[in-house]
């Protein structure tokens, strides 16, 4: 190549690796086609989901037991029914007291307005007065008649939650039952994949790491928000306000829920507060509620939890709204862990860590 040329080339520009655009959409679809099998699949895999959560909350205690010389399946049989004991202990006593206010939530709302109209009052004259002004200007229109066509019901809807209810309850519940009595099996049939024993070692050593910092999360966070409930009912009951221990659990299973939940539990207890006590005695019941929130959020959990469990507001926000939209209510409980589970086992795999570096806030 003459001087010249070779000159020329050593000024080009340098080409830029071609952008796999053809990838990039498969991962798209692929991405898309796991959220759309959530959705459509929710019946058989919301139950697994809740199932693996309770596994790996339980499963340290089924570990408890079996050193102390009891069966791994007599073990798992133990723990599920305690479980079992206590929530339907805990339900049987909250049912009712939770059936009477929402049968009490229209009167309370009648009765809240009264108590505001005061203070509404030039609000709804104003009001009154914009509606008499566009009856003055519009045309009057002919009689229509519209036929609506009777809807289920809120007996049938209540049936139709309850059998869905159930069914996915049973298969949690024996999902979960096979979960805690398999204890390594499925540590021992990863370890089988690999032929050398120093590879076994290393998976079996990355899969304990990961059980091991998954059930620690859940257990903490779970700790944390069972010692929240149990304040914001302290406070409650301090102030005079009836059921407290409800609003208790009420506020520790809407700590779940980041931003949302919060929000929702102060307004329901800002609302029966306005209900059952005085006005200056009822501001205290959010205010309380509103304190505690924050001490939990702000300085309780990172202290225990550490920087290492902190994720991007954003993402979260969106990943509560993608699961809420996916799997309603408990998706929005469990969207949280989930999101947790998934920036641990990316820190632990070496391909996936830059997604956890963009999961975190630092």
């Amino acid at each position: 190549m003459p001087a010249k040329d070779t000159a020329m080339a050593e000024h080009l520009p340098e080409q830029e690796p071609p952008v796999k655009v053809t990838a990039l959409g498969l991962n798209g679809l692929f991405v898309l086609s796991l959220f759309y099998t959530a959705y459509f699949a929710r019946s058989v895999l919301l139950p697994f989901t809740l199932a693996l959560f309770f596994a790996f909350l339980l499963r340290p205690v089924v570990r408890l037991l079996k050193r102390i010389r009891v069966p791994e399946l007599a073990a798992a049989a133990v723990v599920l029914l305690s479980f079992l004991a206590i929530t339907g202990y805990g339900i049987s006593n909250l049912s009712g007291p939770a059936l009477d206010w929402v049968e009490k939530a229209p009167d309370s709302l009648r009765q809240i307005g009264q108590k505001l109209e005061g203070i509404l009052s030039p609000v709804q004259k104003a009001g009154r007065t914009a509606e008499e002004l566009k009856k003055l200007t519009r045309p009057e229109k002919e009689n229509t008649r519209v036929t609506v066509l009777p809807g289920p019901g809120l007996a049938g809807t209540i049936v139709s939650g309850m059998r869905e209810f159930l069914a996915q309850g049973t298969i949690m519940l024996i999902l979960l039952f096979f979960m805690l009595a398999s204890g390594d099996l499925f540590v021992v049939k990863l370890m089988d994949l690999y032929p050398s024993a120093e590879k076994k070692a290393q998976v079996a050593e990355t899969v304990r790491e990961v059980e091991h910092s998954i059930s620690r999360y859940l257990l903490t966070v779970t700790l944390i928000n069972f010692f929240e409930g149990i304040v914001v009912a302290l406070g409650m009951f301090l102030i005079g306000m009836p059921d407290a221990v409800l609003w208790g659990v009420m506020a520790a299973l809407l700590i779940y829920i980041p931003y949302l939940g919060p929000l929702v539990g102060i307004s329901i207890v800002t609302v029966v507060a306005l209900f059952t006590l005085e006005f200056r005695m009822a501001l205290l019941a959010p205010a309380i509620y509103l304190f505690v929130e924050i001490l939990q959020g702000q300085f309780l959990t990172p202290l225990i939890l550490g920087v290492r469990f902190r994720m991007n507001p954003l993402v979260i926000f969106l990943w509560l709204v993608l699961w809420a939209a996916i799997w309603g209510v408990i998706g929005a409980i469990i969207a949280v862990p989930l999101l947790t589970i998934f920036k641990i086992l990316c820190e632990r795999i070496v391909p996936l860590k830059p997604i956890a570096r963009f999961l975190s806030d630092r």
